[in-house]
């Protein structure tokens, strides 16, 4: 960690299914500081080593297991570079954890009693982290909560305008996700443009197949686009965000549709997937340039969204100093980032569209016209760094 540099990073796939597979990557020589992004893909120049293997992998202790035999087969040694902690990515966090916390039996307890604000998520976090302290039992293992980076909202941002005795008892507020990488990114981009990060007001827009948009002032997060639930804010790749609640009201009403098919609906058959059949970001931008109207209306909507966003965090943060796309529809799509912020130039905001388009490079970048009143970046993500840095603070 004093130099950040990435030894190997791996993946177990389909656990529990009928194969599973397997991708150990040594880093070569050139292996670097954020060499590993959200999507766990290594970046080390040309001298990598990549194995990868299918076969069944019942459950997650048989995946570290499994992780541990390619260590063993492969390199790098865990004897000769062993790990003094462990960092988990835990999804909710709730009002009890706002920032990186070593695990206990209580903290276990609490991640489990969450569970029902994080159904998908927290339990599988949960297993992970027990997994884990089987096969790593002597070191300190910690939780960093997506939720946490978000725990500064003001009152006015995570209140829904419900009986606040309700909500209260059943814990209904906005909590915010994706906050270890807006953290990260907030961060990255003071650094990028030479700025103390308490100076900034910076809109961040991770825009991956789940995507959110979070408005930071002085490296604090006071606004966010995902709410109670990740399902909440911009359009994503199955997810719908933000809809009148009356609508499922009315699809229950008319349809007799149950919560678990609505949650279906809502979750897993909706945003792109549902406005166009495709629910990759890349199959809707190519759909649309051949002339797939669907696809066009799909791709019309999501940047609508994310303007809409935009907008909205200017005026909540009395002004923005940078606009910074990251996640792999951020980083990667210069379609979406052109429409996202097309029309804007009255507020200040001027991509320019031979740096927009040009440059496929991974590290963070400048996208705006030299004439731009606010900073407009890519600036890549690193969850898995951050989570690192993170995990080594509390020791």
């Amino acid at each position: 960690m004093s130099t950040e540099r990435v030894l190997a990073n791996g993946l177990v796939e389909r656990i529990g299914e009928t194969a599973a597979s397997l991708k150990h990557t040594v880093a070569g020589a050139a292996g670097a500081a954020g060499a590993v992004g959200a999507d766990g893909e290594g970046s080390a120049a040309g001298a990598d080593e990549d194995h990868r293997s299918e076969h069944p992998v019942a459950d997650m202790g048989e995946a570290f297991s499994t992780m541990i035999a390619a260590f063993d087969a492969f390199g790098p040694s865990l004897r000769e570079n062993a790990p003094v902690v462990v960092g988990h990515r835990v999804v909710h966090g709730g009002k009890r954890f706002f920032g990186p916390t070593v695990v206990t039996d209580l903290v276990k307890i609490n991640i489990e009693d969450l569970a029902d604000l994080a159904p998908l998520h927290n339990p599988a976090n949960l297993a992970g982290i027990e997994a884990a302290q089987k096969v790593f039992a002597d070191v300190p293992h910690v939780a960093v909560f997506d939720t946490a980076f978000h725990s500064t909202l003001p009152a006015a941002a995570y209140t829904y305008a419900i009986d606040a005795e309700l909500a209260e008892k059943n814990r209904v507020r906005r909590y915010g996700f994706h906050g270890t990488s807006h953290k990260y990114v907030s961060e990255q981009t003071a650094e990028f443009l030479g700025r103390p990060l308490a100076d900034l007001k910076t809109i961040v827009l991770h825009l991956g197949n789940g995507a959110s948009a979070c408005a930071v002032d002085g490296g604090r997060s006071v606004e966010t686009s995902m709410g109670m639930t990740p399902l909440e804010g911009l359009v994503m790749g199955t997810r719908s965000g933000d809809l009148d609640p009356a609508v499922l009201i009315y699809l229950n009403r008319k349809l007799g549709l149950s919560f678990a098919e609505l949650d279906a609906e809502l979750n897993r058959k909706s945003g792109l997937l549902g406005l166009s059949g495709r629910g990759d970001m890349r199959d809707v931008v190519d759909a649309a340039a051949a002339g797939d109207e669907p696809a066009r209306l799909a791709l019309d909507v999501y940047a609508h969204r994310v303007k809409q966003y935009v907008g909205a965090y200017i005026a909540q943060l009395g002004g923005a100093d940078a606009i910074v796309f990251t996640a792999g529809v951020g980083e990667n799509s210069a379609p979406v980032r052109a429409l996202a912020l097309a029309g804007l130039e009255a507020l200040g905001i001027r991509l320019d569209p031979a740096r927009n388009t040009a440059s496929r490079e991974r590290g963070a970048r400048r996208i705006s016209s030299d004439d731009s009143a606010v900073e407009v970046l890519v600036v890549p993500t690193n969850e898995e760094l951050e989570i690192a840095r993170q995990s080594l603070s509390v020791l």
